[in-house]
């Protein structure tokens, strides 16, 4: 059973207070699962999957440039008073998130027409499960680097181009945490 998290200041500011840092949380019995956001455009699906973050003990990392300001109520909204709760970070760039991963990260980019179905591979504990814009998904040069992970989440019907980000991430956290077990439910 997953123990009460200790909390840690994070130098980023807080959605509900900006100029208050964010709270960060460390599991100790449990490896988080991290979600990358790389430039968010839509407040409401960022604060739903701030919520999955929250409610999963997973990290969000928040890459930098928003389509919204950190302040927008339906970001606060959507997330309702669960931020506090989120151990989260916040990224100028993606070459600035990628001088922080530890030397073994594991980066899965979920993006349409990816070689592998997003439930064909096997995640572990710490994994990076990496999303992109609302609008036009991750970026070429982010693909081509990493191809040999790069999923996709099946759509059946020709005509529908994409899923809702939030749904997105849902789909494939769960996924990730049903393979390990759903460790630390409570």
């Amino acid at each position: 059973m997953r123990k009460n998290p200790t909390l840690q200041h994070s130098n980023t500011p807080s959605p509900h207070h900006p100029n208050t840092p964010s709270l960060q949380h460390s599991f100790a019995f449990l490896p988080a699962m991290n979600v990358v956001l790389v430039e968010p455009e839509i407040p409401p699906n960022t604060g739903n999957v701030a919520r999955l973050c929250a409610a999963t003990g997973t990290t969000l990392h928040l890459i930098e440039p928003f389509g919204f300001a950190l302040e927008d109520k339906q970001l606060k909204r959507a997330g309702l008073d669960y931020w506090q709760h989120l151990a989260w970070h916040r990224w100028t760039s993606w070459s600035e998130f990628e001088k922080q991963l530890p030397p073994r990260a594991r980066l899965w980019l979920i993006e349409s027409n990816g070689p592998r179905n997003y439930a064909a591979v096997d995640y572990s504990p710490g994994d990076y499960l990496v999303f992109g814009r609302e609008t036009a998904g991750l970026p070429q040069a982010i693909l081509g680097q990493y191809r040999d992970q790069w999923l996709r989440i099946p759509i059946f019907h020709a005509q529908v181009r994409s899923l809702n980000l939030s749904n997105c991430v849902s789909l494939v956290l769960y996924e990730a945490l049903r393979q390990q077990g759903f460790v630390g439910e409570t």
